[in-house]
């Protein structure tokens, strides 16, 4: 197909969910319309960083069209999942808050595209309702460097040692190729493109902000319906696709007894997960219990709504960054995350202006209940959303801090600071 910056893979959309006289309703694949849209949208993401940018078409956010807030919503939902490119058409001074707003909350893109795990299972006209993407903290030591780049060249030498006649492996000769091709038209913004990384649905966050899944749900019927999706299929990962990806081992929650290579980071917690549903800002825990009984996530969606889960394995001996409603990836909008024995450090990116709220788990200590709070050296707002019996003996409580920033770049603003 030769060598393309970018590629429109959808039809157009339009102003309505499904076509409007005088086209076809019934034709919702290629003509003019939100449905089709996003439908081609998920079912070629494959392309996306591969063959090109992945064009979806622009969003629609003005008024004038037809179209919900619900459905707006979803549309935004699918193109940052999908992390194609991120088109506007509207005239943004009529359009209103709220739906700038929604723009505002998946811009920028993370550059990397989510898996369709149900896309040739789908019961809804091949309409994909299930993408899932993986965050990885950034390794901050030579240790975890090493580590990653030992484990590839382990790979390697494995390979080439299993070769025929002494002769370079074919495997390693097709990787080596690839591995060229995703340098010359990859996508990894601010970062150089890792050749052996599975960065295509992989994007990397601030050091101590850990390693999790990102799951959206969407219900396109036409009816209110309860979306169910294994709760395994969204936490069992291996150390070794982590590790992969660039984490750190560090970042995944692991107990003495249960450090080995065979378990996954949520084995190894034992202290259940972190569920913290974006365009709702809503925050829930789960017990590990859910896991081993291969329980599914449940979500009762409108027609045509979606939501954005991220599932992260509950560490009780340290502070954790549970999310934001600043950006769907609940991560890439942290610039850093430190934390000590009495004290929480969050810096926010201050590139542009934006208001909300951010999610942090603490752990009970002594002190808590008159804690310090500010937010770009004020006094800060916060409530407690919830007390999750995580660990023996230490709840601990998840608090939400109201956060503004006014997009100066300068120091301090976006600074959250927690001490007791």
């Amino acid at each position: 197909v030769g060598f393309v910056d970018g590629m429109r893979v959808s039809c157009d959309t339009g102003p309505t969910w499904l076509p409007e006289f005088p086209l076809p309703y019934w034709d919702n694949g290629t003509l003019p319309a939100l449905r089709g849209m996003l439908r081609n949208t998920m079912s070629r993401s494959p392309f996306g960083h591969r063959w090109w940018h992945n064009d979806p078409d622009c969003i629609l956010l003005g008024n004038s069209t037809k179209l919900t807030d619900i459905e707006v919503v979803s549309a935004a939902s699918i193109i940052a999942m999908t992390g194609g490119m991120f088109l506007l058409s509207d005239d943004m001074e009529k359009v209103s808050e709220a739906r700038l707003s929604v723009a505002k909350r998946i811009f920028p893109l993370t550059g990397v595209t989510a898996v369709p795990l149900d896309l040739h299972s789908t019961i809804n006209g091949g309409m994909p309702s299930i993408l899932r993407l993986w965050c990885a903290e950034k390794p901050t030591t030579s240790d975890d460097m090493v580590d990653n780049v030992a484990a590839n060249e382990i790979d390697i030498i494995n390979s080439s040692e299993s070769s025929e006649g002494g002769g370079m492996n074919p495997g390693r000769i097709l990787r080596e190729q690839a591995s060229k091709i995703e340098c010359e038209v990859g996508y990894s913004p601010g970062n150089d493109v890792d050749p052996y990384g599975r960065e295509r649905s992989c994007f990397t966050v601030a050091p101590g902000l850990g390693s999790w899944t990102v799951v959206s749900l969407s219900n396109w019927l036409e009816h209110t319906a309860k979306l169910s999706v294994s709760f395994s299929a969204l936490v069992s990962h291996s150390i070794e696709d982590f590790v992969a990806m660039g984490a750190p081992k560090s970042s995944m929650s692991m107990t003495a007894s249960a450090a080995n290579d065979n378990t996954t980071p949520g084995e190894m917690s034992q202290h259940g997960f972190h569920v913290f549903s974006f365009w709702a800002s809503e925050y829930v825990w789960i017990p590990h219990q859910t896991l081993v009984d291969n329980n599914p996530l449940i979500k009762k969606l409108k027609p045509h709504e979606s939501e954005i889960f991220h599932i992260k394995p509950a560490d009780p001996s340290r502070p954790q960054y549970i999310g934001s409603d600043l950006h769907f990836s609940c991560g890439f909008e942290v610039a850093s995350f430190d934390y000590g024995d009495r004290n929480v450090r969050v810096s926010l990116k201050n590139s542009y202006k934006k208001k909300g709220s951010i999610f942090i788990y603490l752990p009970e200590r002594k002190g808590l209940d008159k804690a310090a709070i500010a937010v770009n050296g004020k006094p800060g707002n916060v409530d407690v959303v919830a007390r999750p019996s995580i660990g023996q003996d230490n709840n601990g409580r998840v608090l939400r801090v109201y956060a503004e920033i006014e997009g100066t770049g300068v120091d301090g603003d976006g600074l959250i600071t927690i001490n007791w």
